[in-house]
This record gives C-alpha cells, sequence and structure tokens, in this order.
C-alpha cells in the first residue's frame, strides 16, 4: 500500500516541505532508512542523519531549522514522535484481527464469552470465567476459574491468570506473565520451620492497564492486589501480595515492590527500582534506576540513591563522594604535620 507525502502530512496535519507526491510504503528507523519509507527526527543526537537518510521523507518538530541541504521531504508537525504514534496506531489499526475459537482449546461450559472473542489453540478457559466482547486470548493463556476480563483486552501467548482476577477494559498482557500467583506469605514455627499462610485474595487490573511479558503480580493474603487505572509496567516486574500501584505511573523493567506497599498516581519508576514493603509513595514521585527505597516518602519529587534521597541532595552527596581518596590524603597530609 502506498500514499502520497501530502496525505501522510494530512493525517497527521502537517505542512510539507519539499515534494508533496513523493510515494511510500514503509516505514523506516532514520539511521537505516531507504527510499520510499518515512521516519522522523526528534532528539538532537540524531539530527546528522537527517541530512543523510536515505528516507523520502521525515517527520520533524515545526521549529526544526536544518544547517545543511537535505535531501528528503520534510513533514512539519508540533511533536514530531506523537505524530509517529499517530500514524503508528492507525497502521495498527488496519491490520485485519482474528476472530474464532480455534482447536484444540477449552471453554468451559459454565463461562460467558462476548462477541468478536478469539480464543488461540490450546488455550484453556476455566468454570465461572466471564469474558468481554472483543477478547484476544493467545495460544497457551490459562484463565483460571472466576476470572473476570472486560472488553477489548489482549491476553498474549502463555499469560497465566489464577482464579478470581479481574481485569477491566483495554487491559493489555504480554507473553509470559503470571497474575494472581500466591503472595510470598510464609510464617515461622516454633521449630523455625516456615508455614505456609493461604492467599486467599486476588488481583484487580483496572482500566487501561499494560503489562509487559514476564512480570508477576501476586495475588493478595486477603483483599486485592490493585493495580491503578491507566498504568504502564514493563517486562520483568515484581509486585507483591497487598501492593496498592495508583492511576498512570510508568515502571520500567526489573522493578520490584514488595508487600502492603501503596504507590500513588502519576509516578515513574525506573529500571532496577527496590521500594520496600509496608511504606507509602505518594503522588507525582520520580524514582531514577537502581533506587533503593526502604522508607515512606512524605512529598513529591525526583529521588535517587539506596537509601532513597533527594536527586539534588544525592548529585551534591556524590561530587563528595568522587573527592573521598583526595580529601582522604589531605587529612593524612594534615595529621602527619600535627603529629609532628
Amino acid at each position: 500500500m502506498e500514499f502520497k507525502v501530502s496525505d501522510v502530512a494530512q493525517l497527521i496535519q502537517g505542512t510539507v516541505d519539499g515534494d508533496p507526491n513523493v510515494l511510500l510504503h514503509d516505514v523506516s528507523k532514520i539511521e537505516e532508512g531507504k527510499p520510499g519509507t518515512l521516519t522522523f527526527y526528534s532528539n538532537p543526537k540524531y539530527e546528522h542523519y537527517v541530512y543523510s537518510t536515505e528516507a523520502s521523507a521525515v517527520i520533524v518538530n515545526a521549529d526544526f531549522q536544518p544547517t545543511q541541504p537535505v535531501k528528503a521531504t520534510l513533514i512539519r508537525v508540533p511533536d514530531s514522535r506523537q505524530a509517529l504514534a499517530q500514524l503508528l496506531y492507525m497502521y495498527e489499526s488496519m491490520v485485519p484481527q482474528k476472530v474464532g475459537i480455534e482447536q484444540p482449546s477449552f471453554i468451559s461450559s459454565t463461562a460467558t464469552v462476548g462477541d468478536k472473542i478469539y480464543v488461540g489453540a490450546f488455550a484453556y478457559i476455566g468454570e465461572k470465567v466471564q469474558i468481554g466482547n472483543n477478547v484476544k486470548i493467545y495460544p497457551q493463556a490459562y484463565i483460571g476459574d472466576g476470572v473476570k476480563i472486560g472488553n477489548d483486552c489482549q491476553i498474549f501467548p502463555g499469560v497465566k491468570i489464577y482464579k478470581g482476577c479481574v481485569l477491566g477494559d483495554r487491559v493489555i498482557v504480554h507473553a509470559g506473565t503470571v497474575i494472581g500467583a500466591d503472595g510470598f506469605g510464609f510464617q515461622p514455627d516454633a521449630n523455625n520451620n516456615y508455614k505456609k499462610v493461604p492467599q486467599i485474595g486476588n488481583v484487580v487490573i483496572e482500566d487501561d492497564v499494560e503489562i509487559g511479558a514476564n512480570t508477576c503480580i501476586d495475588r493478595a493474603t486477603m483483599g486485592s492486589t490493585r493495580i491503578g487505572k491507566g498504568t504502564k509496567l514493563d517486562n520483568l516486574i515484581q509486585i507483591a501480595h497487598n501492593v496498592e500501584v495508583g492511576q498512570n505511573n510508568v515502571m520500567a523493567a526489573q522493578s520490584g515492590i514488595a508487600g502492603s506497599t501503596k504507590v500513588g498516581s502519576n509516578c515513574m519508576i525506573g529500571g532496577q527500582v527496590g521500594i520496600a514493603g509496608h511504606i507509602n509513595v505518594p503522588d507525582q514521585v520520580v524514582l531514577a534506576a537502581q533506587t533503593g527505597v526502604n522508607s515512606t516518602i512524605k512529598k513529591s519529587g525526583t529521588y535517587f540513591g539506596s537509601p532513597a534521597m533527594d536527586y539534588m541532595a544525592f548529585n551534591k552527596s556524590f561530587v563528595m563522594f568522587r573527592k573521598l581518596p583526595e580529601i582522604k590524603a589531605q587529612l593524612d597530609e594534615l595529621a602527619e604535620k600535627v603529629g609532628k
């Protein structure tokens, strides 16, 4: 399928700087651009590719001022990254969607499924499961007894959703994720042997949540482990039992939250962040990568380090830390002079 540059510009409400009749049939990264492809530029580190790319058209911010001749046609928009996302969303919506129930698969006679559902081969849907409309359940997914799944959800291959868990509308769960496994609850007895504490709660995933591959969200001991509306979780994340995550958070890979911790809304959590159990993180907190949070954070802001501290205070402390060998040498010299 081919489009003229002018057609693409109209879709994203951009203006054309160059030939509006150039034909486009694919997209590409700016450093790997080929004739007939569309790419975009937003990061200043990649500006030199704007002048060398073989792509036929480049989406740029409206205020971009080239310092060298540009071979490609430019499409100017207020925000090039957002415009590209809009185009990719349009492209994805044009791809034919799977519908129907493949065999072999198992759907309990007591389960309720909506319209336009897709169930891939070797999927299992247990007793009294409720599934909404336009849901895609890909091969080898397991949907346990009593699970509720809203409309327009996508459950990718190998996902396991244990009994009684609840997913809202437009939830996306990527391959290998486990929702509702037992929380890590054990109690030592008189002989210091660990006895399992039954985990009888569930997991509630609210609307518009996306969960990356191989992430684990444990069921509550009692009540619910909860992921708030609009939150996006990366791959390889651990959410422990009875954790409550608010709305519109983003959390990068290899982060973990220990049991019964509450995270507010509109937080950004970097990769490999560890948050201890039974503490609170307020709204609008940014935790830089590899931050360790071992106590309640009392106010919004950016934090770094382990244990976590205010980002600017950490940077000042780090400057001093790097100077410790020099400071020690000065102290040794002073001690020697005092000794003499």
